[in-house]
């Protein structure tokens, strides 16, 4: 599942995330969500959330 909607992604999840210093390499940072950071439903670039580590970034991978 790609991290373009709020509804997927909840707090203790396996993500992937894309970092704001990594967006034009695209390297991912996987994680576990600690906070839901954007309020809307949707987003077209992903969802923007922190990690345990203190990592923010947006989701473009929900892991299983």
């Amino acid at each position: 599942m790609d991290g373009k909607q709020r509804k997927y992604i909840v707090i203790g999840a396996n993500v992937a995330i894309v970092l704001k210093k990594d967006q034009r390499s695209g390297m991912l940072t996987e994680g576990s969500v600690k906070d839901i950071l954007t309020k809307s439903y949707f987003h077209t670039h992903g969802i923007k959330v922190r990690l345990e580590d203190g990592s923010v970034g947006r989701v473009k991978e929900i892991k299983a």
